[in-house]
């Protein structure tokens, strides 16, 4: 015999087993449907009428039941989950506060109903714990919920049948498009875009004046979505689909530009993400594909988001990488670029449907309408009722005495509420109403205020039947609340709307028509007086004549490639290799007379005190070399032997004190070799009687000096070409006569030797303070220059 476990339930004596046989296929699919229809239509879809899912209008309404006004003060976050939460929605405190934070992040809706203070999250961030932050209702949600109490739809029981709530609030706007919804049921989802309330509202009135409107007529007011993020749309088509048949699918786009994030380097700076897409998203999508080495070009990547300027992403591009190809890898690549699929589902009397633009706006306007015939009915029968009252009062006043009188002869209140009956014609009512008055209102001012209320509520009850009898003023009225509406909540419109992708940015051509990385082209590499860096696109022979701008010019133009290297000579007599790839770039020079776009030397180089740019130069090997003149009156020519593996180095060994104060890269080694001095000497002898020599060589003697006399200028001429001689004289660093001089006036002299006079001293100078020697035109420049500066030089 089988012992019974201590812990089996003892079965009393007459206990008869009843078994119920089902089939279980009939049992699971009555279950299935079941719980499918109450998440469709209790929990997952919005109603097209006011565009909330229910938990959401819960929590609106349990937001007005408590008087949280966006005049009022914040409250607790959790004391709003739990009051909905024991009074409608018995679905768990997570998914109430959930609906809450969503309605309260700005970059979720395109209206915040929801007014949130503390942390309701980020794109990349959850929100804080209900008990840390504080909710009360934001300007938008007063419209939906107004004149709730003025039977203007239908309540219906809570879930335990002890409250009632409303079936759907009122809303004075057509929510469901302006703050678009997302929700996912059994066997169907729904997925609706933000759009602009102004741009909604104007295609609602337009469809109440013209009833039979097509679908191209409405979308002159709504022409595609606004997000709350802005960004931009790419491609309309989706869109137009969407608004037919209700789905669709349409591409958004960062809000990007292409600047100068440092002096030497292009960044790309994104200020606007798509839809939902979060700044961290990005960044770790392009750092995992710059590491995996799918993403090309970008050496940095910096999040300067704040609270003052909104969203900056910086990318930093790597020099040689065009930026326009770079940014079209990223939209292709990263999160920049995302798709958004329509899917209009919404219930409709109960019933899930998929609706295009105008059946969303039809079903709300339907709504709407009938919610403000409502509310007028509603508004008549009391000013009706009210008026009633106010003329059985008129009534009693006129003969108050005799009222009193009646009432006070009377046993009880029932017998006085008779006889005022039977004497005065009144209605039960109105005897009533005349029982329970104050003797405060006994007065002739009372009077006087009865009447003219009786006029206002006959005018205003006349107003209410006309609407009620007249279908055009109730849509009238419709109209005029809604652009209300839209002019108190309205913003401009923040996403821009592109057919198609341009060229700049991206576009689907962008990649095929702009090459990831610069090509090796030629170019002219340009030095400008005030010490502008930058290169041009062209190749072709490039003069400077012509090519300035106000206090600045061109002084050097040198050839190389894009990816090629030049040097930088400076007084003190070092060269410093830089890179071409580094510069700006400036259109062809027919296109840019100057290089106002041009980057600063400090950008570049570091240049120690006292130290001045002269020239830049090119560092060709079969170049005749580069020429060097030095305040002390040495030149020297150094041979082209320039060092490959070193970024600078000394041209010329210079004495305690010299420095260079001229340099002149050679084109054919047959020039002129130029000095100007001080005390107004020129000399000049032929380039090939310098011999070249190495880098730490300290030249040899150029021109001979007088004592207390300098070298101020150093320079090349070509003996065939028109070349005039620039000098200024005057005090100091003041200059007060100018003398230009065809160059043919001065005599060559042997090297070493002290020159020829170039300029007569007049009295108060002491000394020349400029010289130069070249081609006319420049020289015509260079005077002009000379003659407007009074000031120091």
């Amino acid at each position: 015999m089988a012992r019974r476990r201590s812990n089996e339930p003892t079965l009393p004596e007459d206990f008869e087993e009843r078994i119920v046989d089902i089939d279980v296929e009939e049992e699971m699919q009555g279950a299935f449907l079941e719980y499918a229809y109450s998440v469709i239509y209790s929990r997952a879809l919005p109603d097209a009428r006011d565009g909330l899912k229910p938990v959401q209008r819960r929590i609106l309404f349990g937001m007005h039941d408590m008087g949280l006004r966006p005049d009022r003060g914040h409250v607790k976050s959790s004391r709003i989950v739990g009051d909905v939460m024991g009074k409608y929605h018995p679905h768990g405190d997570g998914a109430i506060y959930d609906a809450l934070v969503r309605m309260a992040q700005p970059f979720t809706m395109r209206l915040n109903l929801v007014d949130g203070h503390g942390n309701f999250g980020s794109l990349d961030d959850g929100p804080a714990a209900s008990r840390y932050t504080e909710a009360r209702m934001a300007p938008a949600a007063l419209p939906m919920v107004a004149s709730l109490d003025e039977n203007t739809v239908d309540f219906v029981p809570n879930y335990d049948d002890q409250l009632m709530q409303p079936g759907v609030l009122p809303a004075a706007y057509p929510n469901l498009l302006v703050n678009g919804a997302a929700g996912i049921a059994v066997g169907m989802a729904t997925n609706m875009p933000p759009h602009n309330l102004g741009e909604v509202v104007g295609a609602a009135c337009h469809l109440i004046d013209h009833p039979d409107a097509t679908l191209s007529d409405l979308m002159r007011y709504v022409p595609g979505p606004d997000l709350p993020g802005g960004g931009r749309i790419v491609g309309l088509e989706g869109i137009r689909d969407a608004y037919e048949t209700g789905r669709g699918t349409f591409r958004t786009r960062a809000t990007c530009r292409i600047e100068n994030v440092t002096p030497r380097r292009k960044g790309i700076v994104i200020t606007e993400l798509p839809y939902l897409v979060g700044p961290e998203k990005v960044t770790t999508k392009i750092q995992e594909l710059v590491r995996a080495k799918r993403l090309q070009g970008i050496s940095d990547l910096q999040d300067l988001t704040d609270g003052k300027q909104g969203l900056r992403l910086v990318i930093e591009i790597k020099n040689g990488f065009n930026p326009e190809a770079v940014l079209e890898k990223l939209y292709k690549l990263t999160p920049l670029e995302d798709s958004f699929g329509i899917n209009n589902v919404t219930l409709v009397d109960g019933q899930p449907r998929t609706l295009g633009l105008k059946e969303l706006l039809r079903v709300y306007l339907d709504f709407r309408i009938d919610v403000v015939r409502r509310r007028s009915e509603h508004r008549l029968a009391k000013r009706e009722e009210r008026l009633h009252l106010v003329e059985g009062l008129l009534i009693a006043i006129l003969d108050i005495d005799e009222v009193i009188q009646l009432i006070r002869g009377s046993d009880d209140t029932a017998q006085a509420r008779a006889r005022l009956i039977e004497v005065f014609d009144l209605s039960e009512a109105q005897a009533n109403y005349i029982l329970e008055l104050q003797l405060r209102r006994l007065t002739k001012f009372s009077r006087i205020e009865l009447e003219s209320e009786k006029s206002e509520l006959e005018e205003q009850i006349a107003a209410l039947r006309e609407l009620l009898a007249d279908e055009s003023l109730l849509h009238k009225l419709v109209r005029t609340e809604l652009r209300e509406v839209a002019d108190q909540l309205g913003t401009p419109r923040r996403t821009v709307l592109l057919e198609s992708a341009g060229p700049t940015g991206g576009g689907q051509g962008a990649t095929a028509s702009v090459p990831l990385e610069v090509g090796d082209d030629p170019c002219h590499v340009l030095l400008s007086t005030t010490g502008l860096l930058a290169r041009t696109t062209d190749a072709a022979p490039l003069s400077t004549h012509g090519k300035r701008a106000k206090h600045d010019a061109i002084v050097t133009a040198v050839r190389t490639t894009a990816r090629g290297e030049f040097g930088l000579v400076t007084t003190a007599g070092r060269v410093l290799r830089l890179p071409a790839l580094d510069l700006p770039t400036l259109p062809p020079m027919h296109d840019a007379p100057n290089l106002s776009g041009g980057t600063p030397l400090p950008a570049f180089v570091e240049l120690g005190k006292g130290e001045e740019p002269l020239t830049i130069m090119s560092l060709e090997a079969d170049s005749p070399g580069l020429a060097l003149g030095t305040a002390s009156g040495v030149v020297k020519r150094v041979t082209t032997d320039y060092p490959g593996g070193r970024d600078e180095w000394e041209a010329i060994t210079l004495k305690p004190g010299d420095r260079v104060v001229g340099a002149v890269e050679l084109r054919t080694g047959a020039e002129q070799l130029v000095f100007v001095t001080s005390d107004a000497q020129l000399l000049h002898f032929d380039a090939d009687k310098v011999r070249p020599q190495g880098r730490a060589a300290g030249g040899v003697a150029g021109v001979k000096l007088a004592a207390k006399a300098q070298a101020i200028w150093f320079g090349a001429v070509d003996p065939g070409a028109d070349n005039v001689v620039v000098t200024v004289a005057g005090s100091g660093r003041t200059g007060s006569s100018v003398k230009v001089t065809p160059f043919a006036e001065y005599p060559g002299k042997g090297r070493a030797t002290g020159g020829v006079r170039c300029h007569r001293l007049l009295r108060g100078e002491d000394a020349l303070v400029l010289g130069w020697a070249g081609p006319a035109p420049k020289a015509a420049a260079a005077s002009g220059v000379a003659r407007k500066l009074p000031e120091p030089v």
